[in-house]
């Protein structure tokens, strides 16, 4: 006989085995049954060890894609883990009361997010320091309720791209409603759940604290992982983005360059050639001789002597 594994181990350890009693059962849960101790029913950890690495597997990968999850447990032993775990790999949640129409009329879900805005925009103005008493506490009591209830999907903005719920049976509602819209759901189920609405069903133990926070811990590892994985990529992409426009741009900027000292090159050749013409011209023109003044020449006396008349 193999040695178990250190996951069934594990799980052993954490009280996962342990299902409903005998009298409370859905027989569609006997192929997850191992046996019955002292009329309470055994689960095969080997089908549960199997079952969890297949929805973590699932999780990390939709979580590498950037989509989202929804963490819903409303049961008194979840509610910790569910906030705890859920804000752990910062995904969403449900630990209060699932309100009906969550998924399937979620435009109301969202008003009821922004009327908890303007109550709280509201708090903070001049006007509420004004109100009475009375006024005040009817703001405060309407601002809790709504806090209560939505503080865990206040971000949430879209559908969730899946659900993360423990024990299908009391968050039937859920389930129902993720099935209506298609968004797929893994769920932690006892032998008194129904295994065929649950997309990745995980048989064990959905009553104690340490076999719940196992469970939830082990599928919270998985997002975070494939959330790590999803953030790193998206910076590669966008350190990828940037080195392939500054190589865009640096031949731009060689041309320009190249353009601006082929120009500056080209006057510097004009320049010379232009000097070079100059001296040549001054070489070869001759050079000019002063032209000799002439004398003037002096009268004789006989031609002065003519010209005088005499009476």
């Amino acid at each position: 006989m193999a040695a178990p594994s250190k996951m069934i181990r594990e799980l052993l350890e954490n009280g996962v085995h342990f299902g409903h009693q005998t009298n409370k059962w859905n027989p569609k849960m006997g192929k997850y049954i191992f046996g019955e101790k002292s009329g309470i029913y055994i689960i095969d950890l080997e089908k549960t060890e199997e079952a969890l690495q297949k929805a973590a597997d699932f999780l990390q990968k939709i979580a590498s894609e950037g989509k989202t999850v929804l963490f819903v447990g409303t049961k008194k032993q979840a509610k910790q883990v569910v906030r705890d775990e859920a804000q752990r790999c910062e995904m969403f949640y449900v630990d209060e009361r699932w309100l009906g129409g969550c998924l399937t009329n979620f435009t109301t879900v969202r008003k009821s997010v922004e009327r908890l805005d303007q109550i709280q925009e509201k708090k903070e103005s001049e006007e509420y320091s004004s109100l009475s008493k009375k006024e005040k506490a009817h703001i405060d009591k309407e601002e809790q309720k709504l806090l209560k209830n939505l503080r865990g999907i206040r971000e949430m903005n879209v559908l969730p791209d899946a659900l993360v719920i423990v024990d299908a049976e009391a968050e039937n509602i859920a389930v129902r409603e993720g099935k209506k819209i298609g968004i797929p759901v893994v769920a932690l189920i006892d032998t008194n759940c129904d295994p065929d609405i649950i997309d990745y069903p995980i048989p064990g133990n959905d009553d104690a604290i340490r076999s719940i926070q196992y469970v939830v811990m082990k599928l919270t590892d998985a997002v975070e992982k494939g959330h790590k994985e999803f953030m790193t990529g998206k910076k590669v992409e966008v350190k990828k983005a940037k080195t392939e426009e500054a190589e865009e741009a640096t031949p731009e900027i060689e041309t320009k360059e190249r353009a601006e000292r082929t120009e500056e090159t080209e006057e510097e050749i004009v320049e010379e050639i232009e000097e070079e013409i100059i001296e040549e011209l001054v070489e070869e023109a001759p050079e000019e001789k002063p032209k000799p003044k002439k004398k003037r020449k002096e009268p004789a006396e006989e031609d002065l002597e003519g010209d005088i008349k005499l009476d």
